[in-house]
């Protein structure tokens, strides 16, 4: 079960690839708006990735005094 869900998550990712390589060369308005949402995707992931970072680097500096 988990592996076809691996398999559908992977199968959605190069399908958005393909639409956006597909769209910046001038596909179907269809392959545009896909495009459009596997980038919109990437961003958040992106930047939910920066502020864990973030809010790891930030938890870690202080000296452990407690005060």
């Amino acid at each position: 079960m988990v592996l076809a869900l691996l398999l559908g998550v992977l199968a959605l990712a190069i399908g958005g690839c393909a639409c956006v390589v597909w769209a910046s060369r001038g596909g179907p308005p269809w392959a545009r708006a896909v495009s459009s949402a596997t980038l919109a995707a990437a961003d958040l992931i992106r930047g939910a990735q920066k502020r864990r970072r973030r809010g790891l680097r930030g938890s870690s500096g202080g000296d452990g005094d407690g005060g």
